[in-house]
């Protein structure tokens, strides 16, 4: 392929991922605007300066909670070029952009991965499904605590039924832990597979984080994940003044824990969060109209502004020309 040829391919792909991205924030805000005047609306009987303060700490939270996500992303991405914070803050919100037209957010990978030399983006690949199984940790073991608690509490079944469900849970939360700091055990397993051997070049490097980086790859994830949670809290208690505040965070580790395990396209994501939403904090309060506007609202604010902000890092993309 020739230099003018990559020239236009790679013009090519980026605009067409800026015009994706774009059609796809027109749609949601027009496909969302009545949760937004919904939003709009309750919060009209509310001291304006109180609800400027709280969405404005919402947003700050959002910045805190991509910023650790690019913390996170250097740490990892150091086991196969140094790179500077600056420059991961750029590809996660890139990735963002790319993400939200893919089912399950695959793009994501692809959007921060290009920001690497072309030899190290396959293994910049696993390498962000280490810190994405870290995440995942964090989302199931509070997750399946959680509905412990909500069948203990809401949700009546037979005492032998309630020991198997925290049989599971404890069984599953103990498998997770055992596969995410003995990676290396598991990769060596996979290379006993003939048709996978040929890639342990690419996945071996999911092997190569020790026990302690491990460690603060979870402490990056669980700082992330109280991050999102505070937000949830403050405007559900802006929205909600009277819902207390265990049966809340409780319901929201509920949540996400749900939420995490369905798949999804983002093109239909916030209309299936404001579902599961609805029906799960059913238990805990009767105000759903504000569920579902605080829910659309905190999306709005952690997926499509990161998303805008990401596409002014997309033209910085060099798909064929970046070697080592």
């Amino acid at each position: 392929m020739t230099t003018s040829t990559k020239k236009i391919v790679s013009i090519s792909l980026k605009t067409a991922v800026l015009v994706m991205a774009g059609w796809y924030i027109y749609h949601q805000f027009y496909k969302k605007n009545n949760d937004l005047k919904q939003f709009q609306a309750l919060t009209a009987q509310i001291n304006s300066t109180h609800v400027f303060i709280v969405m404005g700490i919402v947003v700050l939270l959002m910045v805190v909670n991509w910023v650790l996500e690019a913390f996170k992303w250097q740490y990892l991405a150091q086991r196969l070029v140094n790179i500077s914070i600056w420059e991961s803050i750029e590809a996660v919100f890139c990735g963002l952009t790319w993400a939200i037209s893919t089912p399950n957010r695959v793009g994501e990978y692809g959007g921060r991965v290009l920001f690497l030399p072309n030899r190290k983006r396959i293994h910049g690949v696993f390498a962000m499904a280490v810190g994405a199984f870290g995440q995942i940790i964090m989302t199931n073991l509070l997750g399946l605590i959680a509905i412990i608690w909500l069948f203990y509490k809401y949700i009546p079944v037979s005492a032998w039924l309630f020991v198997v469900i925290i049989l599971i849970s404890a069984l599953t939360m103990t498998i997770l832990l055992i596969c995410f700091f003995h990676i290396k055990g598991i990769i060596n397993l996979l290379n006993r597979i003939a048709f996978l051997r040929k890639y342990h070049r690419f996945f071996d490097i999911m092997g190569r984080y020790k026990t302690k980086e491990l460690i603060r790859i979870l402490g990056f994830s669980m700082a992330r994940y109280f991050t999102f949670t505070i937000q949830y809290c403050i405007v559900f208690h802006l929205l909600i003044p009277q819902f207390a505040f265990f049966p809340m965070v409780m319901m929201l580790f509920v949540y996400f824990f749900v939420t995490s395990a369905v798949p999804s396209l983002d093109l239909l994501d916030v209309g299936v969060r404001s579902f599961t939403a609805s029906h799960l904090f059913a238990y805990v309060t009767d105000q759903k109209i504000a569920i579902i506007a605080g829910v659309s609202s905190i999306w709005l604010i952690n997926l499509i502004i990161p998303a805008i902000l990401g596409s002014l890092f997309v033209f910085k993309l060099k798909f064929f020309d970046r070697t080592a």
